[in-house]
Formats: structure tokens, C-alpha cells, sequence
């Protein structure tokens, strides 16, 4: 009998407030979505990082005939195949270097040529142009700054450059906007949460006699404002799970289908449905409790007799 009253006081508290019911179903199910949006943008960032920074090399360019007057560092000559022997044996040398691989500048200019022969600087570039390099694969590329001090500034050594300083601008700008997905994500909470508060505020007013009635008569707390906190419960479950299927729809239409990202940009390693589907219960757990404590706490003050 008491689980009847409940319920059929949710119908009519639901019914009364049908419009602001609405508006916070909308403002729970956004807001949750730019949640759980910022989560996944934030294990994506993670997971492309793990991918590059295993790949990503550190080059030590080293002098060719034309540095030498175009480059300070190269002023005393191109590099000599004794420098070039000695720089090799150090770098095996090292605890932080996995692999060791020598790009000659003809093996250069075909690379070039390999990935920008349809430019029209493409023609106006000689193999002599090129530079000779050794490719250097560390065990952590985060040490990228041991092989630098080592090596920068010696004979016949141009530069040292590290490819994860690359991607490090990409991943600060994914970042950037993950910070503006979760800080759109608190303002839309903000605003589910006055909504909910209001909701149940307005509720609790018209129905102050039944309530009045209810405590006179002995009915405890408790009784008396559970169908309050599971009305607001259930439109933040029903937001809940309206987040849950734009997550789904757009991992799918992002990276499956639609856009097809996922064979467009097969150099970036996405993450998968389990990562969106782990994400799918903190979002329906939210939306069911945030709700319901938000009303607890605007019961305390509309429903004392």
C-alpha cells in the first residue's frame, strides 16, 4: 500500500511539473554527456600519448658541407666519419637508448621525396642538401633531455631535436579543450541542479496541505518526502540514460560510422567500446543520485509543518 502511494504520488508530482520536469531531464542528460564526453576525450589523449611516444624518435642531425657556412655550430667542417663513429659508439653506450639507426643523406633525400614529392619545393631540393642523422629510440622518451646534453654542441653534431615536442603541442590543445568540455559540463550542472531545486520547491508548495495533513497525522519525515526525492530521481535517471545514448551515438557516428574517423585517421589509435561502456554506469549513478540529494537537502526547509 505504501509503495502504491509513492508511486502514484510520483505520477502526479511528474504530471503537475511536466515542463520543468522536462527542462531538467535536458540540463541532467547534456551535462552528464559533456561528462562523460570529457572523460572519454581525457583516456583518448592517454591512450593516442602511449601510442606516439612509443613511436616518436629523437634525431641528432649532423653537419654537411652546406651548415658549415650557414650554421654557426658547424663552423669547424662537416662531420667526419670518425665523429660519426664515435657519436654511434656513445649513443650504444647509453642506458636510455633502445635503438640506433643511421639515415645517410641519401637515404634522406628519398624519404623526402617519399613524402613530399608532389610539393613544388619538392624539384629545387639536391640529396648534397640533405643531412646525414642518426635516429635514436629511447626506452623512455620522456629522457629525451640525457641524449640532448650529451650530444648538443659536440663536433660535427647540427642539432638534436626530439619529435615528442611535436606532439606535445597537439596534446595541450586536446587538453585545452577537454578543460572547456568539463568547465561547459559544471556550468550545465549548475544549472540542472537549480532546476531540480526548483522543481521540487514548486512541487513540495502545491502539495503543502496533503504533506500538512501527512506529518499532523504522524507520518514520519522519511515517508513524507520520498516521493519528492523519487521524482527528481527518476528525471535524472531518464537524463541519465539520454547521456548514455549520445556517448554510444557519438562514438559510433564520430569513429564507426558517419565521419568514419576510425579509417580516415588510421594513425590514431581510438579507443574502444569498453572504454565508452565502463564510463556508461558512473553516468546513470550520477544521474540518479545528484538529483535525489539535491532535492533531500531543498526538502529540509518546504516540508517543515
Amino acid at each position: 500500500m505504501r509503495a502504491q502511494f509513492v508511486l502514484s504520488e510520483i505520477g502526479v508530482g511528474l504530471r503537475r511539473n511536466l515542463t520543468m520536469t522536462f527542462a531538467v531531464v535536458v540540463s541532467v542528460a547534456l551535462s552528464l554527456a559533456l561528462f562523460g564526453g570529457a572523460l572519454l576525450m581525457r583516456e583518448q589523449v592517454s591512450t593516442m600519448k602511449d601510442y606516439w611516444y612509443d613511436k616518436v624518435n629523437v634525431s641528432i642531425f649532423l653537419c654537411s658541407k652546406s651548415d658549415v657556412t650557414s650554421t654557426p655550430k658547424c663552423a669547424k667542417g662537416a662531420v667526419t666519419a670518425e665523429q660519426k663513429k664515435q657519436i654511434e659508439d656513445d649513443l650504444h653506450k647509453m642506458d636510455v637508448v633502445d635503438t640506433v639507426t643511421y639515415e645517410s643523406a641519401d637515404q634522406a633525400y628519398k624519404h623526402y621525396q617519399d613524402q613530399f614529392g608532389d610539393s613544388p619545393m619538392a624539384s629545387n631540393i639536391t640529396p648534397d642538401q640533405m643531412q646525414e642523422s642518426f635516429r635514436v629510440k629511447l626506452h623512455d622518451p620522456k629522457k629525451y633531455k640525457v641524449v640532448a646534453t650529451a650530444f648538443a654542441g659536440r663536433d660535427g653534431v647540427q642539432s638534436v631535436q626530439d619529435q615528442r615536442s611535436i606532439l606535445d603541442n597537439l596534446f595541450q590543445l586536446m587538453n585545452g579543450m577537454n578543460v572547456a568540455a568539463l568547465f561547459v559540463m559544471a556550468l550545465m550542472l549548475i544549472i540542472a541542479l537549480m532546476l531540480i531545486v526548483n522543481t521540487v520547491r514548486v512541487s513540495a508548495f502545491s502539495r503543502r496541505r496533503e504533506t500538512g495533513i501527512m506529518r499532523l497525522v504522524g507520518a514520519s519525515g522519511f515517508y513524507i518526502q520520498m516521493p519528492f526525492i523519487m521524482e527528481a530521481a527518476f528525471a535524472g535517471l531518464i537524463g541519465g540514460v539520454l547521456a548514455c545514448v549520445m556517448l554510444l551515438a557519438g562514438r559510433y557516428f564520430l569513429i564507426d560510422g558517419g565521419l568514419e574517423l576510425q579509417s580516415k585517421l588510421n594513425l590514431i589509435d581510438f579507443i574502444g567500446w569498453d572504454a565508452v561502456f565502463t564510463k556508461l554506469p558512473l553516468v546513470l549513478a550520477i544521474g540518479l543520485l545528484m538529483p535525489a540529494v539535491a532535492a533531500l537537502f531543498a526538502l529540509r526547509k518546504y516540508l517543515k509543518v
